[in-house]
């Protein structure tokens, strides 16, 4: 891990300090993707089988989770391994479904003039799971229960088949139980195009796309929202963060293996540990070194720690300037007063706060998505709740005593801004 001083660097080596890692922003990764597009876009759905074949090593795959099929992937799996998925399931519902939005109130500023925001389901989600190099079941139960909650009529789930082209059985009970009908066996930035342009076959174009994944992924979501218009994004969720600010009273066993977890990840995945003394830091350190050493992917976990940065700051003010310039998708907060830190954060994805606030369990069980902004955005976005699968708009109803109201105001600003057609609509209601 590479060590900072704060109080020492200067504006521009803060900033460098806390840049993303390079390759995210490989300009080749942009125009594979784009090639991708134009291919897809061009061929269809033959297209997504060429591109399927390429770099998945098998064409796309429907997967319809009828009983038969649910029934043969839960006998494969142990009765505590579904319960615990179970209970994650139940979890993120009973939480989504506590944030779901009821229609606003009506409201009348004027006697005869009301107003009501109404909230709809979008019409088709397209859900991207991301695999490869693990099942990562979690993230179609963040993704399809929150829709599932919201209504949405078409939730169109995409994932990479495994290795050998086929589907853990762990992932067929998963999005049983999160309430999908059926998924294809799809992945990258092909299944992104895929959805943006409705290239599968009897599957309408996605309305918005929500999920994580590499920096294909990422850039895929991106380029989807120029190529289709009206298209939406979740958010930008690229390879996963994690910043933990620690004290010398931080358990140090608990923070490396927080930092670990998502180094684990993904090569491109990037960790930073921000603490409150040089002693702190350096026990840190050398725990992840002892807990690397261990873990079976070691070789990823390394990759990603190549990345990942220390800064030594002075006080909590300074932790929190780091986080909030950082903008991390998790913070992990280790300090002996976190409600002293924590008005002071502005941007971050999700904050656990305290020794046994676990990442993990935000990962997988707590109740809130794990879907969520990367590489800074969490400055100006949400994670995927379950409002991110909603639209809503205003309702405006007005009486004749409501338009009479607000009619001669209305016109009189429609021809200060020099448009009578404006103001004449306003004008004639005032004559039936």
């Amino acid at each position: 891990m590479k060590t900072f001083v704060w109080k020492n660097l200067s504006a521009a080596e803060r900033k460098a300090a806390l840049a993303r890692p390079e390759n995210r922003r490989d300009p080749r990764v942009a125009e594979t993707v784009r090639t991708i597009f134009d291919d897809v876009e061009t061929r269809g759905f033959a297209a997504l089988i060429d591109w399927s074949v390429k770099l998945d090593g098998h064409a796309p795959r429907y997967v319809k989770l009828g009983q038969d099929t649910v029934d043969a992937a839960r006998a494969q799996l142990a009765p505590e391994d579904l319960a615990a998925m179970e209970l994650a399931v139940d979890n993120v519902r009973a939480f989504q479904q506590a944030e779901l939005p009821a229609d606003g109130p009506l409201i009348a500023p004027k006697p005869g003039l009301s107003l009501q925001r109404v909230y709809r389901p979008i019409t088709t989600a397209g859900l991207y799971v991301p695999g490869g190099t693990a099942p990562l079941f979690s993230t179609l139960i963040m993704t399809a229960v929150p829709a599932l909650v919201a209504g949405v009529p078409n939730r169109v789930c995409v994932m990479p088949p495994a290795r050998d082209g086929s589907i853990a059985p762990m992932m067929i009970a998963t999005a049983a139980a999160s309430g999908l009908e059926s998924m294809w066996l799809v992945g990258g930035a092909h299944a992104i195009a895929g959805l943006a342009l409705g290239a599968f076959d009897g599957i309408p174009a996605a309305d918005k796309l929500f999920g994580p994944g590499n920096k294909y992924v990422a850039e895929a979501k991106r380029l989807a929202t120029e190529r289709v218009s009206g298209l939406a994004i979740d958010m930008p969720a690229g390879p996963s963060e994690l910043l933990v600010i620690a004290d010398d009273t931080a358990n140090v066993k608990l923070v490396a293996a927080d930092l670990l977890s998502q180094a684990e990840h993904d090569a491109d995945a990037q960790v930073i540990l921000v603490a409150l003394s040089a002693d702190i830091a350096a026990k840190i350190a050398a725990e992840v070194e002892v807990q690397v050493s261990h873990l079976p992917r070691e070789t990823i976990a390394r990759a990603s720690l190549e990345q990942a940065r220390l800064f030594i700051v002075a006080s909590i003010a300074e932790a929190a300037e780091v986080s909030n310039l950082y903008g991390p998708e998790h913070l992990a907060i280790q300090i002996a007063d976190v409600d002293v830190l924590i008005p002071q954060l502005t941007a971050a994805g999700t904050i656990f706060a305290g020794a046994y606030a676990a990442e993990t369990f935000g990962d997988y069980a707590a109740g809130p998505s794990h879907v969520l902004p990367t590489d800074g955005a969490a400055r100006a976005w949400d994670g995927i709740t379950v409002r991110s699968f909603l639209t809503s708009f205003v309702v405006q109803k007005a009486t004749r005593e409501g338009a009479a109201a607000i009619a001669p105001a209305a016109a009189r600003l429609a021809r200060l801004e020099g448009l009578e057609a404006h103001a004449l609509a306003a004008d004639f209601r005032l004559e039936v």
